[in-house]
C-alpha cells in the first residue's frame, strides 16, 4: 500500500512539473504581446492571385463572401475567385457564380476540406498563372485590403503568411462570442508574440496565403489529417519556412451559436491536432535537437496542447486516489480536503480566464455590455475542452460535419470592418 501511495504522489508531482513548464513556456513567448508592431512595408500590386473557397452546401452565405472578395483595393486584372463546391445538396455553385466566382468542380470523393484544396492546388499550378493562392472558408468576410497586404508580404520575401482572423457574429450569442475571444487571444497572445520571436505563425483555418512557388517546392498540398492547416504549418516548418504573420490582412468567420456543433467543430480541432502530433511530433522534436530548431520545437509543443489538457485533471484524479488509499478515511475528512484541492484551482482558473477574456476585449476595443454574457461563459468554453480532448483519444471524429448558417451578414455591417 505504502509503494501505491508513493507512486500515485510522485506520479502526481511529475505532471504536475510538467503543466508547470508548459504554462511558464507559454506566458514566456506571449510576454510580447503589447509590444508596437513596426508598420510593415507595402508594395505596389504586382502579384497575381488566385483565391479559393472550399464549400460544402454554402448557398445561403457563400455570395457575401465573394462579394467581399470582388471589392478588394486591388487590381481587378491581378486576382481570380474559385469556388470549389463539393458534397452539397443546395446549389452552391449557383450562388457563387451569380455572385461573379468561378467554379471549380472537385471530381471523385472528398473526404475533407484538405482534399479539395489539393485538387485545386494542383490543377492550378499547372496553368503557371498565379503567384501565389489566398483561401478561404466560404462564411468568411474579407476587408478589403486583405490582398494588399498579402501582396505586400509576398513581395517582402514571405512564403506563406496568416491573416487576422476576427468574428463576424460575436454579440449572437454566449457561444459566438467566445469564439471571438479566442480568435483574439490567439492573434494578440500566440501569433503576434511569435511574430517578435521570429517564430512561426500558424495557420488557422482561413485567410491565408502560399506561394506558387513554395507549393512546387513541397509537391503541392497534401494533407492527411482533420486539420490541414495546422498540418501544413508543421510541413512548413519541417521545410524550414516560417508562416508570417499579417494582421494588416483582416477576415472575418463565422462562429456557431450553440454548444451541438461547437462541441462537434472543436472535436474535429482536436482530432487534427492529435493526428498532427502523432504523424509530425517526432520530427519536429528531433529537428529542434538536432538543428537546435526553436521553431520546430515551438510547434512541438503546440502540437501537445490536447495531451496537457487532459492531463491537466490527472492531479487531482491521483489526489483523489491517495485520500481513498488512505486507511480509516471518511467522508467528514474527504469532504474538506475535496472543497480545498478542486475548489481553489477552479476558482483560480475563473477568475484568470475572466480576466483574461475582459482585458481581451478591453484590448480589441469592444463594448463590453455587449461582449459581457461571452466573457462570463469563456471560462466554461474552455474547461469543455477537456472532455472533448478525453473523447479524441478514445473515439476521433472523421467526419467533416457541415455547420448550418442561421443568417446572412454583409461586410457593411460590420462595424470594425474596413
Amino acid at each position: 500500500m505504502k509503494t501505491l501511495l508513493s507512486l500515485c504522489a510522485s506520479l502526481a508531482w511529475g505532471i504536475n512539473c510538467v503543466l508547470i513548464f508548459y504554462a511558464v513556456y507559454n506566458v514566456t513567448v506571449a510576454l510580447p504581446a503589447l509590444k508596437r508592431r513596426r508598420t510593415p512595408r507595402t508594395f505596389a500590386p504586382q502579384k497575381r492571385f488566385a483565391i479559393l473557397v472550399a464549400a460544402r452546401n454554402e448557398e445561403s452565405v457563400i455570395g457575401g463572401l465573394v462579394e467581399s472578395l470582388l471589392a478588394q483595393d486591388y487590381p481587378r486584372g491581378l486576382f481570380d475567385v474559385y469556388v470549389l463546391p463539393n458534397n452539397c445538396s443546395d446549389d452552391t455553385a449557383g450562388a457563387a457564380r451569380r455572385a461573379g466566382a468561378r467554379i471549380l468542380d472537385c471530381p471523385g470523393p472528398i473526404r475533407c476540406k484538405g482534399d479539395a484544396l489539393s485538387y485545386a492546388f494542383d490543377l492550378l499550378l499547372e496553368t503557371g498563372c498565379y503567384d501565389a493562392f489566398c483561401v478561404f472558408d466560404a462564411d468568411n468576410l474579407a476587408d478589403k485590403g486583405f490582398l494588399r497586404a498579402m501582396n505586400s508580404a509576398l513581395c517582402g520575401g514571405a512564403q506563406a503568411a496568416q491573416g487576422r482572423r476576427d468574428s463576424k457574429n460575436p454579440y449572437d450569442s454566449p457561444i459566438s462570442g467566445s469564439y471571438a475571444v479566442y480568435y483574439w487571444m490567439l492573434s494578440r497572445f500566440y501569433n503576434q508574440p511569435r511574430s517578435v520571436w521570429g517564430l512561426s505563425a500558424v495557420i488557422n483555418g482561413c485567410g491565408f496565403m502560399v506561394s506558387a512557388e513554395l507549393l512546387r517546392k513541397m509537391g503541392g498540398f497534401h494533407t492527411q489529417t482533420m486539420t490541414e492547416d495546422l498540418e501544413f504549418t508543421t510541413q512548413c516548418i519541417l521545410q524550414d519556412v516560417r508562416v508570417r504573420w499579417v494582421p494588416e490582412a483582416v477576415l472575418y468567420d463565422e462562429s456557431p451559436l450553440t454548444f451541438a456543433p461547437s462541441w462537434k467543430q472543436r472535436r474535429r480541432w482536436s482530432t487534427g491536432l492529435l493526428q498532427c502530433g502523432k504523424l509530425y511530433g517526432p520530427r519536429l522534436l528531433g529537428k529542434a535537437l538536432r538543428e537546435r530548431s526553436l521553431t520546430a520545437l515551438d510547434q512541438f509543443i503546440f502540437l501537445l496542447a490536447p495531451v496537457m489538457q487532459v492531463l491537466s485533471i490527472l492531479p487531482a484524479a491521483l489526489a483523489m486516489t491517495l485520500v481513498l488509499l488512505t486507511p480509516n478515511w471518511t467522508a467528514s475528512t474527504l469532504l474538506p480536503w475535496a472543497l480545498q484541492s478542486l475548489l481553489r484551482p477552479a476558482l483560480f482558473f475563473g477568475a484568470v480566464t475572466l480576466l483574461g477574456a475582459f482585458f481581451t476585449t478591453l484590448l480589441e476595443r469592444r463594448p463590453l455590455a455587449r461582449m459581457a454574457k461571452a466573457i462570463g461563459y469563456y471560462g466554461l468554453f474552455l474547461l469543455t475542452w477537456i472532455p472533448i480532448n478525453l473523447l479524441c483519444f478514445v473515439k476521433k471524429s472523421t467526419v467533416w460535419a457541415e455547420i448550418k448558417h442561421t443568417r446572412q451578414i454583409r461586410l457593411a455591417e460590420l462595424p470594425n470592418a474596413k
